[in-house]
Formats: structure tokens, C-alpha cells, sequence
């Protein structure tokens, strides 16, 4: 629950408060002693006391009890009785910190207006105005002390709780990358199997659509885990190779008639993370080249160039559309290469069709 800007924890423990008012009273005690008319205004000590033990028995009227033995302390408050100032500065400090409104003034208001008694009989209200006045001053600090302690506690618990959410949707969106480029690919090539062998040899379409399928539920059942188990890493049984880009990505649209060509520089220097994205951009524009493009041709390219390796996939299929919608598809390539510092950019292609062009950084050759 998000607690009111005005809201004043209790940071600071109420006892040691009244410790330290309790304090001030025995402090103001010690000099009456050696007062000549201490006795005559000895009465008085019973108000602070007595305003005290009220409050505590009447916790609801807790700041207004302890403000009126202020104001009543401070009526006596003169020349004669200066040191009855810090009993007056202790209750209305405690009147201020147990007052839950936002900018309590009622204990100091008791404070002054008690303090300009003394003034009607003629003798100065100094005393019981700046005892007030310091009381209020300090009180101030240490709501302030509070309330920001407050704050900052809240702020750090929705912080924690913003952070978590991050990595939750994190995870997620990564494993809605990794469905749709598992699904979307696998799915794609058994479609074009089967359609392959509805023309030529259909029980050799029904193998390849069976290894397919089992491919995809391997990787499925890896995805199922982390479903389980959102604290699990997003692994799979078999991470693929670039060297899969041509043995398997490639071969769904060989199978409908598309010559792929692929190179690859053997000493391209990216790491698996860095393999993974390139592999999952490359499945994802061959996908597509299957589904939209009505090519011929295709290449697929991962070039090493100095501090960065560049993967182009093109083709001479229709090319891309006046206006791209971004899919599922477009979305993972540009979080995956934007999550490694790289761009990404979708082009036609110089004599027709269209080229992706994903360039990643990595460590200087």
C-alpha cells in the first residue's frame, strides 16, 4: 500500500521522545532548587506530569492534552520562573511529534499564546516564546528526518518491486522469442514438406515432417521448463551452430525449390549468446523468405569485419512491402540485436528483393 507524502512513520521510538522531554523536566527541577520562590510556584510542576500521564491514558487526545499543559505551564513562565521554559519546550515538543496532521501547529500555537500571559501582568513572555519556538524548530527536524526515512524505505521497496517486474517481463519476452522462432520456423518447414509431398515423394515428406516435428518438441519441452520455473534459464538441449544455418534452416526452401547459399567466416569471433542471435535472426528472415517472398534465390552471409560481424540475408523474391507491419517476427530481431549493442535494418535489395542487415560488435580480430 502506498503510504500519504504526509505520512510520519515512527522511525524514531516514542519512548526515547519522552525520555528526552522527561529530561528537560528533572533538567528545569534541578534549577528551581535553588530557587528562593521555587516553592511558591512548585504547583506548577503537577501540570507537566499530570499532562503527561493524560495523554498516555487518552492516546486519541494524546498532542491536544500534552498542548494545553503547555499553554498552562507557560502562563507562569516569567523572569521569576525562567527555568519552567524547558518544561514548556518539552511538552510542546511532544505535543508536535504525537500530532498526526501533516504540519502540526497546535503545540506551538499553545506554546505562544500561553507565553504572552505573563506579558498582561507585565513581566516579559520571552521565556515561554523562544522555549516554544526552539521546541517547534526541533520537532520539525526530526518529522522531516522521519518522513524522508519513510519515503526513502517506501521508494526502495517499490524500486525492488519495479526490478522484479523487469525481470519478469524480461523472461517473458524472451520466451516469446524463443516460441515464435521455434514454432514459427518448424512449423513453416512441415508445411512446406507437406506440400512438397502431395507432388512428389510423399512418404519421404512424412519422415521429414516427423524429424521436424520431434526437433521442435525438443526444443518445446526446454521452453515447457522455464514455464515451470520462470527462476530457470532459457536453455536448450542442443544449442544451435552457424553451421546449422546451411544444414538446416536452409533446407525447407530448398525443398520448395529456392537455392540457398550460405558462407559463413570460419573465424567470425562471436560468443554463444552473440551465435544464438545471429542463428534466430537468419531462422527468422529465412521464415519469412518461405512465407511472403516468392524467391528463387537466397544468400545467407556472416562476415567478420574488424571489430564487428555483419549477417546479410537477401533474396530476389518481391521485395518488402511499401509499409512493414512488425510482428511477432521483426519485434525479437530488433530486442535481440538491440540487446547486444548492434542494428538492425530491412532494405530492398539492389535488383530486386529484399536484405536484412544485422551487424553485432565484437572483440577486435
Amino acid at each position: 500500500m502506498t503510504l500519504p507524502r504526509w505520512h510520519v512513520p515512527a522511525t524514531i521510538p516514542r519512548p526515547a521522545l519522552y525520555a528526552v522531554a522527561i529530561m528537560l523536566i528533572t533538567l528545569c527541577l534541578g534549577y528551581g532548587f535553588s530557587d528562593p520562590q521555587f516553592w511558591f510556584f512548585g504547583w506548577a510542576w503537577l501540570l507537566a506530569p499530570t499532562a503527561i500521564v493524560a495523554g498516555i491514558l487518552y492516546p486519541t487526545r494524546r498532542s491536544l492534552i500534552l498542548a494545553v499543559g503547555a499553554a498552562a505551564l507557560a502562563l507562569f513562565t516569567t523572569g521569576e520562573s525562567v527555568y519552567l521554559a524547558l518544561a514548556v519546550a518539552a511538552l510542546v515538543f511532544l505535543s508536535l511529534m504525537e500530532d498526526p496532521a501533516p504540519r502540526p501547529k497546535v503545540g506551538l500555537i499553545a506554546g505562544l499564546v500561553g507565553g504572552i500571559g505573563p506579558s498582561l501582568g507585565g513581566a516579559p513572555p520571552f521565556p515561554a516564546i523562544a522555549a516554544s519556538l526552539g521546541a517547534y524548530a526541533f520537532a520539525s527536524l526530526l518529522r522531516w528526518h522521519e518522513r524522508n526515512a519513510g519515503l526513502t524505505a517506501e521508494l526502495l521497496v517499490e524500486t525492488d518491486e519495479l526490478r522484479t517486474q523487469a525481470t519478469w517481463l524480461e523472461q517473458r519476452t524472451a520466451l516469446a522469442r524463443e516460441l515464435h522462432d521455434v514454432v514459427g520456423h518448424h512449423v513453416t518447414a512441415m508445411v512446406v514438406q507437406a506440400e512438397a509431398g502431395q507432388v512428389a515423394d510423399p512418404e519421404s515428406a512424412l519422415h521429414r515432417i516427423a524429424e521436424t516435428g520431434r526437433a521442435a518438441l525438443r526444443e518445446l519441452d526446454a521452453l515447457v521448463v522455464h514455464l515451470r520455473d520462470p527462476h530457470a534459464a532459457i536453455t536448450m538441449t542442443a544449442p544451435p551452430r552457424l553451421g546449422d544455418i546451411d544444414e538446416i534452416l536452409a533446407e525447407p526452401l530448398r525443398q520448395h525449390g529456392v537455392t540457398v547459399s550460405v558462407a559463413i567466416d570460419a573465424d567470425h569471433g562471436l560468443d554463444e549468446v552473440g551465435s544464438l542471435a545471429v542463428y534466430r535472426v537468419a531462422q527468422e528472415a529465412l521464415t519469412n523468405i518461405t512465407r511472403h517472398a516468392r524467391a528463387t534465390s537466397a544468400w545467407v552471409e556472416v562476415r567478420r569485419l574488424a571489430a564487428h560481424v555483419r549477417l546479410r540475408v537477401s533474396d530476389d523474391g518481391i521485395g518488402p512491402p511499401a509499409y512493414v507491419e512488425r510482428g511477432a517476427g521483426l519485434v525479437g530481431i530488433t530486442e535481440r540485436v538491440a540487446a547486444l549493442q548492434g542494428t538492425f535494418e530491412m532494405s530492398s535489395r539492389p535488383g530486386g528483393g529484399t536484405m536484412v542487415d544485422v551487424v553485432l560488435p565484437v572483440g577486435e580480430a
